[in-house]
């Protein structure tokens, strides 16, 4: 859906891109992460076709964004760090506003209901924007990014200023589009909430590409799993790799970290083998990924290559 390379921006005495490359699948949900002054927002930007770069190429489902903007713009949904709503319009008129500006006219009293009813505005469509809290007004902006119907949904910093109850609102959100069929690049420093629906993580650092992974497994039925174990037990990581569809196990105190291939029946079976060989387990789940410690050995592992 997505696909960069080699690409390079300047802005006045700096080099805020230096040849980044990678491609984004359909239907993923991106997160985009950095140290200040990376080039997170320039890379959304010059992917949006509103930044023109030094060199490299941009393609959005097909479409070249240098050269063809605002054709491209019909398959992006674009929300700024610092965005805007006009306050004095109403929820329906922004909406409407926003649907015009992105060239739709037919259906448009439709557009804009599916619109809120996604977004959890239908009974705002009469508020004035002015009025609405900072998570109503955070589902306002997106709703606006996404009434023409983009594949594509760049998100810098949507978290920004919200309390934990929008922003579970907001993951929430963030997995129906997805789900929908949308592919999300998502900026945040909150790589906690992250975790709650990114599929990939793409490290920027100094403007260079420093690492770019898949979070989720790729086969299907394949997991990430932890065994909690409520005492130590020395052979627990020899008898936990020796069960079927059971892969890259780690140990760390009393957690046992691994891949399991399998669905629920064979999560049952594997725990009651793991009993049933008297191992102290207090417990079996999914594992979430943890962005922060990911993305932490990634720099440290960069800065300790440089220094050698």
């Amino acid at each position: 859906m997505i696909s960069i390379a080699n690409l390079s921006h300047d802005y006045p005495g700096i080099r805020a891109l230096a040849e980044v490359s990678f491609t984004l699948e359909a239907q993923t949900i991106t997160a985009l992460v950095g140290p200040n002054g990376a080039g997170k927002t320039t890379l959304m930007r010059a992917l949006c076709g509103l930044e023109r770069p030094l060199a490299g190429s941009i393609e959005v489902d097909g479409i070249d964004v240098i050269e063809e903007p605002r054709r491209a713009h019909e398959r992006i949904g674009y929300l700024a760090d610092f965005f805007g709503v006009y306050e004095a319009l109403s929820v329906a008129q922004c909406l409407e506003y926003a649907a015009a500006a992105n060239g739709i006219r037919q259906g448009l009293h439709a557009r804009i209901n599916e619109t809120a009813a996604a977004l959890g505005l239908s009974t705002r469509l009469t508020q004035a924007a002015g009025t609405l809290s900072r998570g109503l007004r955070q589902r306002l902006a997106i709703a606006q990014a996404i009434i023409h119907g983009p594949r594509v949904l760049v998100l810098d910093e949507p978290a920004a200023g919200l309390d934990p109850e929008a922003r579970h609102a907001l993951a929430a959100l963030l997995r129906s589009l997805q789900a929908s069929g949308m592919t999300l690049l998502v900026s945040s420093h909150i790589l906690a909430e992250l975790e709650q629906y990114a599929t990939h993580m793409l490290i920027l650092e100094a403007g260079r590409l420093r690492e770019f992974r898949a979070l989720a497994p790729a086969a299907r039925d394949t997991h990430t799993l932890v065994v909690e174990l409520a005492a130590g037990a020395p052979t627990a990581a020899l008898i936990l790799a020796a069960q079927p569809g059971v892969a890259q196990v780690t140990q760390r105190d009393h957690r046992l970290l691994f891949e399991f291939t399998g669905d629920a029946r064979a999560q049952a079976a594997l725990l009651h083998a793991l009993v049933t060989h008297g191992l102290p387990v207090a417990g079996l789940a999914h594992a979430r990924p943890d962005l922060q410690q990911l993305y932490l050995d990634t720099l440290k592992t960069r800065g300790a290559s440089h220094e050698s």
